[in-house]
């Protein structure tokens, strides 16, 4: 790994990543929608970091991606990381297609774009997405984001058996992390098996670095997420899923910002 771009790298598992990717002497391409963050890092680490506003729901975002690739003189592995979701109890049509927008289109836009862009020119690189535990099974609260990851997850199965049909070398890292500490979950509030940043950009860098199929974050929800699958549907529809509390596991608050992954 010499060349990454990593798509969603403003905050969060992306900003950490990049950082300590660049800190190690790896060329790093940075897209988001904030810039701000992404600057900083670049006058840090000048002539090693690169980065492009990039919004993976506007078409014109393929193109912003080859023209970044191109700025930074290649790209041997391909990191999608950018994703959204929050609670929507109501069902509110527009707020599930926001979701949907982000992580189902911009996922198979960029994603397909990566794949597109190593084959084409006969590079063996190397695609990691994040998914997450979420995309095990539906979780009602999190209806779109759990269905979303779902797909991404099958996405890259797809994608898989596609590259080993056309011979293309590529190869797919689907990365599913549970809950990780970042500014973007709700403040003082306590999640399941809840991960800091320093605990999960380390297994991040690794999974970048040994290509495993599926990396889940970390052992215990290897071990959760497991049980969830040997679940019957009848049984799992009837459970009542919490996703987090104030300073107590009981009361499940709703969740108005977005997921980390």
């Amino acid at each position: 790994m010499k060349k990454i771009v990593i798509m969603g790298a403003s905050s969060g598992m992306g900003l950490a990543v990049a950082e300590a990717l660049a800190s190690r002497g790896v060329t790093v391409g940075l897209a988001a929608r904030h810039t701000e963050p992404m600057r900083a890092l670049q006058k840090r680490y000048p002539g090693r970091v690169h980065y492009a506003r990039i919004d993976v729901t506007q078409p014109q975002a393929v193109g912003q991606l080859y023209q970044l690739i191109e700025i930074m003189g290649g790209m041997d592995t391909y990191f999608h990381v950018a994703g959204i979701g929050f609670e929507n109890l109501e069902l509110d049509p527009e707020r599930e297609v926001n979701i949907l927008d982000t992580n189902v289109c911009g996922f198979a836009r960029m994603i397909c774009a990566a794949y597109r862009y190593f084959f084409s020119r006969g590079i063996r690189g190397h695609i990691a997405a994040i998914t997450s535990v979420a995309g095990t099974n539906g979780i009602g609260r999190l209806s779109a984001y759990s269905s979303s990851k779902a797909f991404g997850q099958k996405y890259l199965v797809a994608l898989e058996q596609l590259a080993n049909a056309e011979n293309s070398g590529v190869r797919f890292t689907d990365i599913r992390p549970g809950w990780v500490n970042t500014p973007l979950l709700i403040p003082n509030h306590r999640y399941p098996m809840e991960m800091d940043l320093d605990y999960v950009v380390p297994k991040l860098i690794w999974a970048l670095a040994y290509k495993p199929r599926v990396s889940v974050i970390d052992w215990r929800w290897n071990i959760v997420t497991g049980l969830w699958r040997m679940i019957p549907n009848a049984l799992w529809t009837r459970i009542k899923m919490r996703i987090s509390s104030p300073d107590s596991p009981l009361p499940v608050p709703e969740i108005n910002q977005t997921l980390p992954a």
